[in-house]
């Protein structure tokens, strides 16, 4: 019997995004403080993130293979978070207009049986194209990104505010670098191609 893996987030995103790779998972709610650290580094704050994420998510099976991951979005050195309403993400989108963008995403897999831990930090760079206040304002009644870091989804219409990406795998800039994480498991003895 294949062992069981467990993705700590409540994010659909990331839920949908797993569920790509076509195995068994579960979900649970990590229940982590998310409080950015005096001095803590963008890459330093996600890798701790993921790491407790997927540490409190072991918490509740006696096995399995437990992942946590975590992402924030960088503007000229400022982290930037989930706008959560109209007006921040109208500031957020200005001032990402012709800039790029980095996101920082932590994913973390723990395995409870052995307490073995991996944790890496994934950078995705994003080219704004200059836009417009009225496209942002369009773009924002369309989509309403509110609960996205960055004020933007781009699975989904938010592409067309881009000039360029740059990164590995482009399921990072969603939440979850599948590519990493298939070799994370494949460390683990976790064969995602495997007959199930």
């Amino acid at each position: 019997m294949s062992i069981p893996v467990i993705l700590a987030s409540t994010s659909p995103y990331r839920k949908q995004i797993l569920a790509k790779l076509d195995f068994p998972f579960s979900c649970c709610d990590p229940r982590v403080d998310e409080t950015h650290l005096i001095n803590e580094s963008p890459k330093e704050l996600v890798l701790r993130l993921a790491e407790a994420k997927a540490k409190a998510g072991a918490l509740a099976y006696p096995e399995g293979l437990v992942i946590g991951s975590d992402q924030v979005a960088v503007i000229e050195g400022k982290i930037v978070g989930k706008p959560l309403n109209h007006e921040t993400a109208v500031k957020q989108l200005m001032a990402s207009s012709g800039k790029i963008i980095t996101f920082y995403t932590g994913i973390s897999l723990h395995n409870i049986a052995s307490s073995h831990n991996e944790s890496l930090c994934e950078t995705f760079k994003v080219h704004f194209k200059h836009l417009s206040q009225q496209q942002i304002e369009n773009y924002l009644s369309r989509e309403q990104p509110y609960f996205c870091a960055g004020s933007f989804k781009c699975e989904g219409l938010g592409i067309a505010l881009f000039e360029r990406l740059e990164g590995k795998d482009p399921n990072t800039l969603i939440g979850l670098p599948l590519i990493t994480l298939t070799e994370m498991l494949d460390r683990q003895d976790y064969d995602v191609l495997a007959q199930r």
